[in-house]
C-alpha cells in the first residue's frame, strides 16, 4: 500500500483539529452510525475545556489504496517543542490559514521550521464562508511570509486550496462545487512524496523516539517513523542517546500503528511508517532506537531554548494539605521529573534547599497547563511570578523578545500602543488596518514586559482584544520594568472571613475573597487601591448591642470578588508574592507570612 506522511499545522483556532475530523470521517474510519465527540483529536480534559490544541497526535486514513498518517500539531507557540519534534516524521506540511485572520504568529512560527527543514507546503486557506473573509489577502500573505523566510523556488510555488473545515468540503476554485475533501485527498497524494524511507528497507532497523507515551498494561511506549529496516516483535534492539552512548538492549514486546483513532497491534512494521513500540524501561524521547549492530544515533532536531523560569515549592501555609494528597517535596519532584521525560522543552533543576524546583519553559501557558494537570492529579503546590531567563552573548547581557500580533478595535489602538511601547519598553514593528473596524499591531516587546499584561490588554479592550505572541530573538537588556503598580490587602488573621469585616474593606479595593472563605496570616485577600500594602483584619466582626437604630441594621451587600484564573494569578503576583494552588483552591499569599520576617527580607533587598 502506496504511504503518505503529512502534518497539518495552523495557528490556534484555524481550524485544523475540526478539518481533521472530517478528514476522518469522509475516509471511512467511523461507521456510520458511530456516535464520535467534535474535534475528536483534542482528547485531554484541559484540550477540550480550552478549545486548544495541546499535544501532538497522530491519526490515520486510507483513501483510494493510499494510506496518509496525519498529524494533528499544536497551534500555540508555548508547545512549539511538540511541532517541532513531530515535523521529523512527516513529508510535507498543510498550512491552514483562516481567511479572514491571515498567517499569524504560530503560522510563521511552524512554517519556519518546516521550511528549513526542506518540506513543501500545501497551503488551504479555511473559513472561506465567514463574513469578513478575504481568501485572496490571506493568500497573498501567506506568499509573503514564504519569501520572508527565505523559502526556495519549489517551496514558493506552493499549490493552494479553499475550505471550510466545519462544512466539511475544500475545493481547487473558490466557487468549486463544496462537495467534500476528495480534492485535499488528491492533493496530498499527488504532492507529498512517498516516504524514502521505503527504499531503506533492507538497511539495519533505526528509529528516532519523537513522543513518549505510557500504556497501564505494557508500559512506555515511544512513537516515531521507522527510518530504515524493519522490526517484529519479540525481535531484540538497543537504544542510543544523542551522543551515541548506549543505554539499554531490550526485547520488542508490542508493536502498535495508527488505524483511524485506533492504535492496533500489529506483528511487523517496516521502514517509513510511524509506529508506537513497548518494551524498554530507559530510553526517552529523542534517543535513537536502532538494530545490535547501528552504533550511530540519528540526528535529533535542536528544540528552542525555554525563555522562562518559574520556581515550584511545597504549600507551607496554615491551609496545606485539607484538599491534596500529594504535598511532599520527593513526589512533587518525582512528578515534575516524569514531565521533562515526554516534554523537552521544559527542563527541572533543585534548589539547595531541596524543597523547590526551578521549572523552565517556553511560556506562561505551558506553565499553567502543567500546574492544572498537577492540581487535578492531587498536588498541592506554591508557585511563584515567572522569571525570564537572560543569558550572555559576545559580553552583553540580553533578554528574550516577543513578537506581539495585536487585533484590537481602532478606538483601542492608542492605549494599546501607549502600554506596550512606554513602560513595557516594547518596539512598533507595524501597524496597518485589518478590515471591519479593527487595527493590526505587530510589535516586539520584552518577555519581561508581556508576564502580567494579558489582562490588563483585556480591560483596556474591553474584551474584545486578541494578542498572539511567539519567540523572536534576543536583544541586549533594556533596563527595568515596573511591575503590578496596586498594592494588596493583606490579612493579619487567621480563621473565616467575615461578611460585615469584608464590607468595611470594600472602600479600600477589590476583594479577593468571599464571606466565610479561609483566611490566614498573610494570605492575600485583596487589591489595594493605592499603590502601597495593607494589613487588614477581614475576621473583625460588628459589635453587638441592645440598642436597635433605624437604618443602622441593614443586610451587609458585598460586591462579587474578583476571581483570577491560574494563569492570571500566577501573572498578577509580583516577586515577594505566591500563589498556593491546590486541587480545589487558589489562593494568591506573601512569600513570607509573617509581617515582622517580611520587614526583614524588605530590607535585605
Amino acid at each position: 500500500m502506496d504511504l503518505r506522511n503529512v502534518a497539518i499545522i495552523a495557528h490556534v483556532d484555524h481550524g485544523k483539529t475540526t478539518l481533521v475530523d472530517e478528514l476522518l470521517k469522509q475516509s471511512g474510519a467511523f461507521r456510520a452510525n458511530q456516535s464520535v465527540a467534535e474535534r475528536v483529536m483534542d482528547s485531554n480534559d484541559l484540550e477540550r475545556e480550552r478549545g486548544i490544541t495541546i499535544l501532538a497526535k497522530a491519526t490515520s486514513v486510507e483513501w483510494k489504496g493510499t494510506r496518509i498518517n496525519i498529524v494533528d500539531t499544536p497551534g500555540h507557540a508555548d508547545f512549539g517543542a511538540e511541532v517541532e519534534r513531530i515535523l521529523s516524521m512527516v513529508d510535507g506540511v498543510v498550512l491552514l490559514v483562516d481567511a479572514a485572520e491571515g498567517p499569524m504568529p504560530q503560522t510563521k512560527f511552524v512554517t519556519s521550521k518546516a521550511l528549513a527543514l526542506g518540506l513543501r507546503p500545501i497551503v488551504v486557506v479555511n473559513k472561506v464562508d465567514k463574513p469578513d473573509g478575504e481568501p485572496d489577502r490571506a493568500l497573498d500573505e501567506v506568499f509573503d511570509l514564504f519569501s520572508n523566510l527565505d523559502a526556495d523556488e519549489d517551496q514558493l510555488d506552493f499549490p493552494h486550496l479553499y475550505a471550510s473545515g466545519r462544512s466539511g468540503w475544500c475545493d481547487a476554485e473558490l466557487d468549486g462545487p463544496r462537495k467534500n475533501l476528495d480534492a485535499l485527498f488528491r492533493l496530498i497524494v499527488d504532492h507529498v512524496p512517498a516516504p524514502k524511507q521505503v527504499k531503506k528497507v533492507d538497511d539495519d532497523f533505526r528509529m528516532l523516539a519523537v513522543t513518549l507515551g505510557a500504556d497501564p498494561f505494557v508500559g512506555r511506549l515511544l512513537t516515531g517513523r521507522i527510518e530504515s529496516g524493519h522490526l517484529k516483535v519479540g525481535q531484540t534492539i538497543q537504544s542510543i542517546s544523542r551522543i551515541g552512548q548506549k543505554i539499554e538492549q531490550f526485547r520488542v514486546t508490542k508493536i502498535q500503528a495508527f488505524r483511524g483513532l485506533q492504535q492496533q497491534d500489529i506483528d511487523e512494521a517496516f521502514a517509513g511508517d510511524i509506529v508506537s513500540i513497548a518494551g524498554m524501561t530507559k530510553t526517552t524521547v529523542a534517543d535513537t532506537l536502532c538494530a545490535l549492530a547501528v552504533d550511530e544515533p540519528l540526528e535529533a532536531q535542536p528544540i528552542d531554548p525555554p525563555t522562562i523560569t518559574v520556581t515550584f515549592g511545597i504549600n507551607d501555609s496554615p491551609l496545606a494539605g485539607r484538599d491534596g494528597k500529594k504535598v511532599q517535596s520527593r513526589v512533587i519532584r518525582d512528578r515534575l521529573y516524569k514531565e521533562a521525560e515526554t516534554n523537552v522543552a521544559i527542563r527541572i533543576k533543585d534548589t539547595p534547599g531541596g524543597e523547590a524546583f526551578e521549572v523552565s519553559g517556553r511560556g506562561e501557558l505551558q506553565m499553567g497547563v502543567l500546574i492544572e494537570n498537577m492540581r487535578r492529579e492531587g498536588f498541592e503546590l506554591s508557585i511563584s511570578r515567572p522569571q525570564v531567563i537572560m543569558k550572555e552573548i559576545d559580553g552583553i547581557m540580553q533578554e528574550p523578545v516577543e513578537e506581539a500580533t495585536i487585533d484590537v478595535d481602532d478606538e483601542y489602538s492608542g492605549a494599546v500602543i501607549e502600554k506596550i511601547t512606554g513602560t513595557r519598553k516594547g518596539e512598533l514593528v507595524e501597524m496597518r488596518p485589518a478590515g471591519a473596524g479593527k487595527t493590526r499591531i505587530i510589535a516586539h516587546v520584552p518577555s519581561r514586559g508581556l508576564i502580567g499584561y494579558h489582562g490588563e490588554f483585556l480591560t483596556d479592550t474591553r474584551g474584545t482584544g486578541v494578542l498572539n505572541r511567539v519567540f523572536h530573538g534576543w536583544t541586549p537588556h533594556k533596563g527595568e520594568i515596573p511591575g503590578r503598580r496596586q498594592g494588596v490587602l493583606i490579612s493579619m488573621e487567621s480563621g473565616e472571613a467575615v461578611a460585615y469585616a469584608l464590607w468595611n474593606l470594600e472602600d479600600r479595593g477589590k476583594m479577593m475573597i468571599g464571606a466565610q472563605a479561609p483566611v490566614y496570616q498573610g494570605m492575600i485577600i485583596g487589591e489595594h487601591s493605592r499603590d502601597n500594602d495593607l494589613e487588614v483584619n477581614p475576621l473583625k466582626g460588628k459589635k453587638l448591642t441592645n440598642v436597635r437604630a433605624s437604618g443602622t441594621d441593614d443586610a451587609v451587600r458585598l460586591t462579587t470578588p474578583m476571581t483570577l484564573s491560574l494563569e492570571e494569578a500566577i501573572a498578577y503576583i509580583n516577586d515577594d508574592e505566591l500563589v498556593e494552588v491546590t486541587p480545589n483552591a487558589i489562593r494568591l499569599r506573601k512569600r513570607h507570612l509573617d509581617p515582622h520576617e517580611r520587614k526583614r527580607a524588605a530590607r535585605g533587598a
